[in-house]
């Protein structure tokens, strides 16, 4: 049976605790964590959060050093700025090319000039034409590096995409955080539920669907959740779910959610009715 060490650990009490009253199933609750990764490796330079912050999209929760991508972004600027700086003389050149040519043509249709040095004002404008597209090619090249020098920069700084509380941080300062590596996991309330576990007798009183009351220590109302999903396959009761007396009882795992999450702690054992 698949129990996650903190289930198992406050399940562990239940063993020994008031048998639950009729009908009711005994659980856990649950979350189901957005674990938080670098697109890219790097050195932590920054780490903006600690264990139990609660955060909202748009937060800062780390940075990676920079050096190499601001090193690129700075080179592509710089090339665009010596482009721009051609093109001037570039297109100042390409303008006297083409009034040459034009002039060229005019003599050369009246006889007064030779078919040798048409072809020479043609050349010199057919060059000037290349030169400026060469320019043009280089910048728009530059600045496809300088775009993507920008994306990677803003990759450098990773920001919360979700709300939620932080359950723990992988990484600290210093440190290198491989890529795809979980730097910071951090838990929406909306992914919080419950797993609990129906006795193979009681397994055709549960649907997909159907509403059940959750009940907690502390609680001060039951909390309404609806079966979000039931196991294939039903599994065995270790002895720390139930008692000594059930523990070769088949059961089968069941997990209820509600929309916008259950305002319950993961690891918090809960009873559950049917509705």
């Amino acid at each position: 049976m698949n129990v996650k060490p903190f289930g198992l650990a406050l399940l562990l009490l239940l063993a020994g605790c008031e048998k639950p009253h009729e009908g009711q199933w005994l659980g856990y609750a649950e979350g189901d964590t957005a674990f938080i990764a670098a697109p890219l490796a790097g050195w932590l330079t920054e780490v903006k959060v600690k264990r139990g912050d609660w955060v909202k999209k748009g937060d800062l929760l780390f940075v990676l050093d920079n050096t190499s991508q601001t090193a690129t972004r700075d080179q592509a600027e710089a090339q665009i700025a010596q482009a721009q700086g051609q093109r001037a003389e570039a297109e100042a050149n390409l303008d006297l090319a083409r009034r040459q040519l034009i002039r060229q043509k005019g003599l050369l249709a009246s006889t007064a000039t030779s078919k040798q040095a048409y072809d020479q004002a043609k050349s010199a404008y057919d060059s000037a034409v290349a030169q400026v597209a060469a320019i043009d090619a280089s910048e728009a090249q530059a600045k496809a590096t300088l775009s993507g020098a920008a994306y990677q920069l803003s990759q450098r700084q990773v920001i919360a995409l979700t709300t939620g509380r932080v359950q723990d941080v992988y990484f600290r300062q210093g440190e290198y955080a491989p890529v795809q590596t979980p730097v910071v996991s951090v838990l929406p309330p909306e992914n919080v539920y419950v797993r609990f576990f129906v006795p193979e007798p009681e397994f055709a009183h549960i649907k997909l669907g159907q509403k059940v009351k959750i009940h907690c220590d502390g609680c001060s109302d039951a909390i309404i959740a609806t079966v979000a999903f039931i196991a294939s396959q039903e599994e065995y009761t270790p002895p720390v779910i139930f008692s000594n007396q059930s523990r070769n009882q088949m059961v089968f795992k069941v997990e209820a959610r509600s929309q916008g999450g259950l305002k319950l702690n993961p690891g918090q054992p809960v009873d559950v009715d049917p509705l």
